[in-house]
């Protein structure tokens, strides 16, 4: 008898390296196209079995509704609903012949292939070679990591890393038709190339012949192009570029390139065609360190000046910037840091499009339009904090002039707080210390500025106090003295001047919240107080303010007793300070609260600016409010009004809203007196509408004094797997050579293939 027919059986014993070897194969990334589409495996892929399915020493398990071995041919033969499992592996499908001779096995029919950790593969045939190293599956799909798909007309399995796969479609988009048999069932983009290697080695996919699709059109061609595998984290190669078309430099095309130098190390180098200019070269090089990271970008051209219209003058010369930053630990209590903030031309960001330029990443921050270089030291426990730092600011606004901005070395601040409780309450030590060097004074650029060298010691103390009917006591007490050193002094000519000064403060903290629920609504009402009792404040003409130029007034610090942020300007005199807040909180989310406030002196402050509404005896009123109306919608005002005439003095005003279809914000500022001089009206808008489930459109704009600054409108394309923002920008401003200038720009997201933000 040369063939058996062994029945509906679970047999043991048989096709294990048919089982190993399809289960191999299914580790490569395959995938089928057919004519007019892609053929994609089942949304829900088959539950893979535990890792562990009680199979001890390398047992195998095999299920199907007929087995027939056939001892002529040498050949077994499993039908019907055939599952083969071996070391966590499952092999399915309709038939699988195994030749017992040649150990070569070949599965038909809805085959199956899941890998322990779930991976799962799909084919209509797979053949796999006696040495289990090589194989061809025809019409394979698979379903990756981050929902990536990829589909071959056929795979060719090289040894243990390498799969050559042909005629292919790779996309994480969902790419079915809509529900009720809508939609052209094209995924949202895709890559469709000739050939493609995958070599698991390197984790590298790479494509011959590559196209991406846009709705099936193809948009970008591609002779070769390799991808990381989707399961790896970062890996060297090409990103995405970054298109532009600007009347500032025409048309502007960036190409970044990642390159992954260690696990620890990278590096990012970008360079930027311009048709009008000449080209940008911008780098990034990041590094982590055991104790710390560091990051460093920078930026050169050797270019002539240019303005709004890419009109080019003057001399050709390097022009570059830098924006380094670091941060490392030396202990658990104390660290370093440092940023390197440079530019050769004040407009040079603005010119070549330099994003994330002004943001915070030291221990100090420069106010907008202000880069910072500092060196700093911080050491913090529980209760105390010590930092010195030594940095010089360079100035990028039209008003800045470089030389009369100081070299502050050092910069030293500390804070003591013991553990335990003095008279039962609460006591800081702080200590301060600056060497501020100018070059020039503003009022006359010829001259020395006057420098300066300051060392402060403070002391504060608070206690509080409950009473059984909910009143709350909180008394203070505060001690500090200052010690000048300056030089430099001009009028009328050149000498020092040393200067002490000191003083304390008393006074008490007072508020009565009174607190009801009614019908799940709760009621806040919170009057508070506020006395506080120091010496009055003494002119210092000879000290320089250079801490306490630019601040506000408002709810922050309406109950400090000295409101000036820095060290050189003092709040002193004999005040009382009034005001309540009202609060409501509904059980569905909506609330609303209210604050006002004011101070009254027993006389005017002359030293304090004019612009905050301290100078005189009775200060402006402070106004706070916020409100939620509505789930996804929020209100804020902040203001202050003059203690005569109730004009508004101070603005600020707007509004945040997120809803299934819209969301954006708008915000108002208004200020009578600017720190920068004159008066500031503006308004900001942003909104975006969804008009559809994927199309919708945005809209930014600046208004300021009555004038159109900037304004943006685009159309946005959004699904899970992109996002395309196509922006028409218009920039009224007017910044020395730089003028208004229009742009088109392309904001773009591709899931797997790179990050949002080609905004330029």
């Amino acid at each position: 008898m040369t063939a058996r027919a062994l029945g509906p059986a679970c047999v043991r014993g048989l096709f294990v390296a048919g089982a190993v070897v399809a289960a191999t194969l299914a580790g490569s990334a395959m995938a089928q196209p057919i004519a007019g589409g892609v053929v994609s495996p089942p949304k829900t892929a088959p539950k893979a079995p535990p890792a562990d399915d009680g199979l001890r020493g390398g047992g195998y398990y095999l299920e199907a509704n007929s087995v027939v071995q056939d001892d002529a041919n040498h050949r077994v033969t499993a039908e019907g609903a055939v599952e083969v499992r071996y070391m966590g592996r499952v092999l399915r499908a309709d038939e699988v012949d195994y030749q017992t001779q040649t150990s070569v096995v070949t599965a038909r029919g809805h085959v199956v292939i899941i890998e322990a950790d779930g991976t799962t593969q799909f084919s209509s045939a797979v053949t796999l070679d006696k040495d289990f190293s090589q194989g061809i599956a025809l019409g394979y799909s698979t379903r990756m990591s981050q929902n990536v798909k990829i589909a071959a007309a056929s795979a060719h399995r090289q040894g243990a890393d390498i799969t050559v796969m042909n005629k292919v479609i790779f996309t994480p988009c969902p790419i079915c038709a809509e529900k009720g048999g809508k939609g052209t069932g094209q995924p949202t983009w895709s890559i469709r190339a000739r050939k493609v290697v995958d070599d698991h080695k390197r984790q590298t996919i790479y494509f011959q012949d590559a196209v991406i699709q846009v709705l099936g059109v193809g948009v970008f061609y591609f002779p070769a192009l390799k991808i990381a595998e989707p399961v790896v984290e970062k890996k060297s190669g090409f990103l995405l570029p970054y298109p532009t078309i600007s009347s500032k430099r025409g048309f502007s095309y960036e190409q970044p390139y990642y390159q992954v130098i260690s696990p620890s190390i990278d590096l990012t180098v970008t360079p930027q065609i311009n048709t009008k200019v000449n080209p940008f070269l911008n780098v990034e090089y990041r590094e982590r360190f055991y104790s710390g990271s560091l990051d460093i970008r920078a930026g050169y051209t050797y270019s002539q000046d240019f303005n709004s219209q890419g009109q080019q003058f003057g001399d050709a010369t390097s022009r570059s910037y830098i924006l380094g930053s670091g941060v490392f630990n030396l202990s658990p209590t104390w660290l370093w840091g440092f940023t390197a903030e440079q530019v050769s031309d004040t407009l040079l960001f603005d010119k070549y499009s330099i994003g994330d330029v002004y943001k915070e990443s030291g221990l100090y921050a420069a106010d907008d339009r202000r880069l910072i270089s500092q060196l700093y030291v911080v050491q913090q426990n529980q209760n105390s904090y010590l930092s010195v730092a030594a940095m010089e600011v360079q100035g990028l606004r039209s008003t800045d002039q470089q030389s009369t901005f100081p070299i502050m070395a050092p910069v030293i601040e500390g804070h003591y707080e013991p553990n335990e409780d003095i008279l039962g309450g609460r006591l800081r030590i702080s200590g301060s210390a600056a060497v501020l060097t100018v070059g020039e004074t503003p009022a006359d650029p010829g001259a020395n500025g006057p420098d300066s060298r300051r060392g402060t010691i403070e002391s504060d103390w608070e206690r509080t106090f409950t009473l059984s009917d909910g009143l709350r006591l909180e008394p203070f007490l505060n001690g500090r003295f200052d010690l000048y050193s300056l030089a430099n002094l001009t009028p009328p000519d050149p000498y020092s001047a040393i200067l002490g000064r000191g003083w304390g403060t008393i006074g008490l903290n007072v508020s009565y919240p009174l607190i009801k629920q009614s019908a799940g609504v709760t009621y806040l009402l919170e009057p508070m107080g506020q006395i506080a009792i120091s010496p009055n404040t003494h002119f210092y003409p000879l000290i320089p303010n250079e801490d306490s130029e630019i601040w506000q007034f408002d709810e922050t610090n309406l109950f400090q007793p000295n409101k000036s942020p820095g060290y050189d300007l003092y709040e002193g005199g004999q005040s009382v300070t009034v005001g309540g807040r009202a609060t409501v909180m509904f059980p569905d989310g909506k609330s609303g609260s209210l604050l006002v406030g004011r101070v009254l002196g027993f006389e005017d402050q002359p030293p304090v600016p004019q612009r905050t509404g301290l100078q005189t005896a009775l200060s402006d009123y402070v106004v706070s409010a916020e409100a939620t109306p509505v789930k996804g919608v929020s209100l804020f005002t902040k203001a202050r009004f003059d203690s005569n005439t109730f004009d508004a003095n101070y603005l600020e005003s707007g509004a945040d809203f997120s809803t299934s279809r819209v969301s954006g914000y708008i915000a108002y500022l208004y200020e009578r007196d600017s720190p920068t001089g004159g008066p500031i009206d503006s308004v900001d808008v942003h909104g975006e509408v969804d008009v559809t489930k994927h199309w919708g459109a945005t809209a930014y704009a600046i208004v300021d004094g009555g004038t159109w600054r900037q304004t943006e409108f685009g159309v946005v394309y959004k699904d899970p797997c992109v996002r395309v923002e196509v922006i028409y920008r218009h920039n009224e401003t007017f910044n020395s050579t730089l003028g208004p200038s229009t742009s088109v720009v392309l904001r773009l997201s591709l899931a797997t293939l790179g990050n949002s933000g080609y905004s330029h």
